[in-house]
């Protein structure tokens, strides 16, 4: 009973750790991609006003 919040704050801790990867990732797959992404919005785009 004595480690109960130590356990609930570790569980948080491990949470927010988590959650700080995740964003990570996310931004570095967007950085990485976005260049590509935009490139095929913008050749739709186009090729929609053409028509």
């Amino acid at each position: 009973m004595l480690f109960s919040p130590k356990e609930k704050g570790q569980g948080l801790v491990e949470y927010a750790f988590l959650l700080v990867l995740i964003a990570i990732v996310v931004i570095a797959a967007l950085m990485l991609l976005g260049p590509m992404i935009g490139n095929t919005f913008s050749k739709i785009n186009s090729s929609l006003s053409q028509v």
